[in-house]
């Protein structure tokens, strides 16, 4: 028996810009307009766009799938028609199984309806018996931490905990396919941090997931593969880190100028040691690689590398002058090369790369790179602030020591 559970086969969707239609005058002419043209399905009339076109991926039982891009590539659009909420334009799809949804925060929800009522009436919809509700009451309601409130109207709840509820309910229905969309991101880090452990303990059940997260480290964290989404068609997929490399590269690196600049950096590369790389564990060790070229005579050149987090605040800098690199000279065309070698021993988050090229020794710039390069740092521990310190603690009671030193915060490879 095949182990495929999901399928899409050359998939595609169309929807509509707006109403087309004012009134019920204008609507039934063009109804029957429909009717006696016979227009083919892969046609577009006035005002309708592709949303999808042509997708086409399968995923097997116990994988891990996440789909990326920007805003608008589709990716709703494709755990929608997974969902069956809606139908396909062309092609085939096909899911084997139980299948339970987190889509849209507050989905299936009614909000006069008590967190206890909603919790019936969603598990309902997921396909669970009420006894079966009943049975798993209990942990619902402990894993959503909504203890306090669960017998308010869910019109009072917040978004977070609307999407405590939701995926609580989700994650209980025991499901062959478990189908996650952004609404995570409304949740705080701790509950976040407890939904990926309850995804890899789905995962670890032989259930499969698809996950739709902006959040790259969770992706890099829960996914083997990626499918990377741009404008309704799939434009890579592959192993997460490859794409999520790729992605970054394409989508979110700024562009860089450089006319009329007399040296600039004409490449930035991060790497592992297997090779280029954009993931990374705390506290693994990452290289730089950076390149600067001439476009004319230049002397006494140093460069500086510098790691941001999202917020654009600087967490570490340094440089080739006070790593002891004598400063270089470069003639128009030649480039010069170099490498960083860092420990990355930061929390889990986002940092971005800056370059720059400067005069030794007047205060000259000659480049500026923004957003040089992204890395995304991974840990499994609740690591809080920027870097990661690798804390240990050791307990003392009224008479001394009453318990041995504790296992650091440090992943084990």
């Amino acid at each position: 028996m095949s182990d495929i559970v999901l399928a899409m086969d050359r998939v595609s969707k169309k929807f509509r810009k707006g109403e087309l239609h004012d009134s019920l005058r204008d609507l039934i002419p063009a109804m029957i307009g429909r009717l006696t043209r016979h227009r083919p399905p892969e046609a577009l009339r006035d005002r309708e766009f592709w949303a999808l076109q042509d997708v086409s991926f399968e995923v097997h039982r116990g994988e891990a799938l996440a789909i990326i891009g920007r805003n608008g590539a589709g990716k709703s659009t494709i755990l929608k028609l997974l969902a069956g909420i809606m139908q396909p334009t062309l092609g085939r799809m096909a899911v084997h199984g139980r299948l339970s949804a987190l889509i849209e925060v507050g989905a299936g929800f009614h909000p006069d309806l008590t967190g206890r009522e909603n919790i019936f009436l969603n598990g309902t919809i997921l396909g669970m018996s009420r006894e079966e509700i009943r049975r798993k009451f209990d942990g619902i309601v402990g894993f959503s931490g909504l203890e306090e409130f669960i017998d308010t109207p869910v019109k009072r709840y917040s978004s977070g905990m609307f999407a405590r509820l939701g995926f609580a309910v989700a994650a209980h229905v025991d499901p062959d396919v478990l189908i996650v969309d952004e609404v995570l991101s409304v949740g705080d880090f701790v509950f976040q941090r407890k939904c990926l452990e309850k995804m890899n303990a789905v995962l670890q059940s032989g259930a499969t997931i698809i996950f739709v997260s902006h959040d790259l480290r969770a992706v890099a964290e829960l996914c083997s593969r990626t499918l990377l989404l741009d404008r309704g068609r799939i434009a890579a997929a592959g192993p997460s880190d490859e794409i999520i490399r790729q992605y970054l590269g394409t989508a979110l690196r700024r562009e860089h100028l450089v006319e009329g600049k007399d040296a600039y950096l004409s490449r930035v590369c991060v790497r592992n040691a297997s090779g280029e790389a954009s993931t990374f564990r705390s506290g693994e060790k990452a290289w730089l690689d950076l390149e600067v070229t001439a476009t004319t005579d230049v002397t006494r050149l140093a460069i500086v590398v510098q790691l941001c987090a999202n917020d654009e605040y600087g967490v570490f800098d340094t440089s080739t002058e006070r790593l002891g690199l004598d400063p270089f000279s470069l003639h128009a065309g030649e480039t010069f090369r170099c490498r960083f070698e860092l420990e990355l021993h930061l929390a889990r988050g986002t940092y971005h790369v800056e370059g720059y090229v400067h005069r030794y020794d007047i205060d000259r710039q000659y480049d500026h790179w923004h957003q040089a390069a992204t890395i995304l740092v991974t840990t499994t521990q609740d690591v809080r602030g920027v870097v990661n310190l690798y804390p240990k603690v050791t307990a003392f009671g009224p008479t001394g020591l009453t318990s041995s030193e504790l296992t650091p915060w440090r992943e084990i490879h």
